[in-house]
């Protein structure tokens, strides 16, 4: 399912970005059209810059008291991924790197990937059947075998 969605993503983005794009071109101009497209990704990477520096430094702050830092980690990958949105050409991706980058909106995306990771895991965790990489304590060795338990001891004997 992801490697579809994956593909319609790369597939139909472009398609959506150049559409925007002549939209807004038809309004304003060609020329302020591409303007407005180079101030968004200078503002941008001056922004992306910024932040990312800050998650580093929270980063760092969070590994010195020893503390797991998640929220620091969700916020640095929200800068990196926000910084290559917008340094794509178009629309669409500065408006999504720009709510993934500034330090008022990367909360509530953040907030939204960790609610939208946690129904996943409880989905995959609540799915009957095997699992794969389920780990050696699994199965009727583990103890779950219905019947009586015999106690015994395991003779083995060594056949030449």
């Amino acid at each position: 399912m992801l490697p579809l969605v994956l593909f319609l993503a790369f597939l139909l983005m472009p398609v959506a970005e150049i559409y925007v794009i002549i939209q807004v071109g038809t309004v304003i101009g060609a020329w302020p059209t591409v303007g407005l497209l180079l101030v968004e990704s200078l503002l941008g990477a001056v922004i992306m810059r910024r932040e990312g520096r800050r998650a580093w430094r929270e980063l760092q702050r969070t590994f010195g008291r020893g503390e797991m830092p998640d929220r620091e980690l969700a916020d640095a990958a929200l800068v990196l991924t926000g910084g290559v949105l917008l340094l794509t050409p178009g629309f669409i991706t500065d408006v999504l790197g720009f709510l993934f980058v500034l330090p008022f909106t990367r909360p509530l995306v953040r907030r939204a990937l960790v609610a939208y990771a946690a129904r996943r895991v409880r989905l995959a965790v609540s799915r009957p059947g095997p699992r794969p990489n389920a780990g050696p304590n699994v199965g009727p060795a583990a103890g779950d075998a219905p019947g009586p338990v015999v106690r015994g001891e395991v003779i083995r004997e060594d056949r030449p």
